[in-house]
């Protein structure tokens, strides 16, 4: 804490409008407004209508693309608006049929092949997933999330960052998670560096359907092994560890502890699974190109209001109307979204780090010198530990600290940690700028934020 403390002291000319929280700019009245328009078309199944002006998801993906256009417009030009898509066949879509993202780009002024995706899908569905004549509003599922990103873009739009922030919203997601994997396929193809994937699918409502409720708690989902994992990979892990150290998990608590900062605002429950119990998000084909990818998504779920033909039966009300909503919790979600957008936009990538602790009674750390990263913090925790304790170290690239005992080779950074066996503990180290530290990257096999194929 102290260390951390001394941080923040020593960094205190940070321009004021760095230390502007932007959350609260956040407009529950906005975010209900777009999700009455999303709902005004009447359906946005992935098969409805490409073509009608008003109703459909042709007509919902256009105005997401428009939307795009009046935020950027508004900020000089700061956003480049375009369709990312694909004409697809599957077991749910059985004729070829084009799935159109709407994508908005804030180019980064330093770094800007180094990206972060904030994601909600702007497709619904109904109980029979087939049904795209049906009404099908998809208030929550997911109107909730495809307003936060366009709230998100609002408000982050008009503040350079040094690196790249991709707006999303994505079709196809009910029929088989088309739109996530257009965008990761997009991405891998334009060689940008993915730092991390926020995706935030049903994220507005705050009480089930037996009238349990979570109004101050969001879910953060996170893989544990590596969905990339070569069988080399795999077996190191095996031996030496990183089952739970992988960058999503790594950065599902750095989100935690970003929330922790504002207790007023929601915290975070970390559920340690890819998703939720026989279900699927537009996470995962990023996950399965090795791209750090979270899922937001409520506290408790209210399975009469998703997936459902709109009717009554037996007393009670069926379907993801707005009505069911809770937009105080929705801009809460929403604010902890661009508080980490504009955090993960201003922190350096987190480095790749490696341990050599074997045979010895102590420990040196490496890890690979990252462009921006003015001080990197060292952490550890024990093997059983959920949460990374406290740094114990921070070095600075100046050399200005020669306590640190730090050594500089190559394009590498090396700390010798005396008093901490490595049988014992897990490393890792976070990437400073400023007061913007990335998450923390862990010294194990396949800890590094970058596909595995680049291991």
């Amino acid at each position: 804490m102290l260390k951390r403390a001394l941080l923040l002291a020593a960094l205190a000319a940070t321009p004021l409008s760095a230390q502007t929280d932007p959350a609260e700019q956040v407009s529950a009245e906005r975010l209900e407004q777009d999700v009455a328009k999303l709902v005004s078309f009447g359906t946005r199944h992935t098969l409805s209508s490409q073509t009608d002006p008003k109703r459909g998801i042709g007509a919902a993906v256009d105005w997401g693309l428009d939307e795009f256009r009046r935020i950027g417009a508004r900020c000089g030009g700061c956003l480049e608006v375009l369709p990312v898509g694909e004409t697809v066949t599957g077991s749910r879509i059985p004729t070829p049929t084009l799935v159109r993202n709407a994508v908005a780009i804030q180019r980064g002024t330093e770094r800007p092949n180094e990206v972060v995706i904030v994601q909600g899908h702007i497709d619904s569905r109904v109980s029979d997933v087939m049904d795209a004549t049906s009404g099908a509003p998809g208030a929550n599922d997911d109107g909730s999330g495809t307003a936060l990103v366009i709230e998100a873009a609002r408000v982050l739009s008009g503040t350079k960052y040094p690196t790249t922030i991709i707006y999303a919203l994505l079709s196809g997601e009910e029929q088989g998670l088309h739109g996530g994997q257009i965008l990761a396929n997009w991405a891998e193809a334009q060689g940008f560096t993915v730092k991390a994937v926020l995706n935030n699918d049903i994220v507005g409502n705050s009480c089930g359907a037996d009238g349990y409720c979570e109004p101050k708690i969001v879910r953060v989902f996170s893989e544990g092994p590596r969905a990339d994992l070569t069988d080399r990979l795999r077996a190191a892990q095996t031996r030496f560890g990183g089952e739970n150290d992988t960058p999503s998990r790594n950065l599902s608590r750095w989100v935690a502890g970003l929330a922790e900062k504002h207790p007023d605002g929601l915290q975070v429950r970390q559920i340690w699974r890819t998703d939720r119990m026989g279900r699927g998000g537009d996470q995962v084909p990023f996950l399965q190109k090795g791209y750090p990818a979270i899922r937001f998504s409520v506290g408790v779920e209210d399975y009469d209001h998703q997936h459902q033909d709109l009717r009554t039966e037996g007393g009670v009300f069926y379907g993801d109307t707005i009505e069911e909503m809770d937009f105080a919790y929705l801009a809460g979600v929403t604010k902890l979204n661009v508080r980490a957008l504009d955090a993960l936009a201003r922190a350096p990538m987190p480095p790749k780090v490696a341990v050599d602790a074997a045979v010895r009674v102590d420990t040196e750390i490496s890890w690979k010198a990252v462009p921006g990263a003015q001080i990197y913090s060292v952490v550890a925790r024990a093997t059983d530990a959920p949460a990374w304790g406290e740094d114990f170290a921070l070095v600075y690239i100046d050399g200005s600290e020669a306590a640190n005992a730090v050594a500089v080779a190559e394009g590498r950074v090396f700390k010798h940690v005396k008093k901490l066996r490595g049988d014992d503990w897990m490393f890792g180290v976070a990437a400073c700028a400023g007061t913007f530290c990335s998450p923390v990257s862990s010294a194990v096999p396949g800890g590094a934020f970058e596909p595995v194929a680049k291991e």
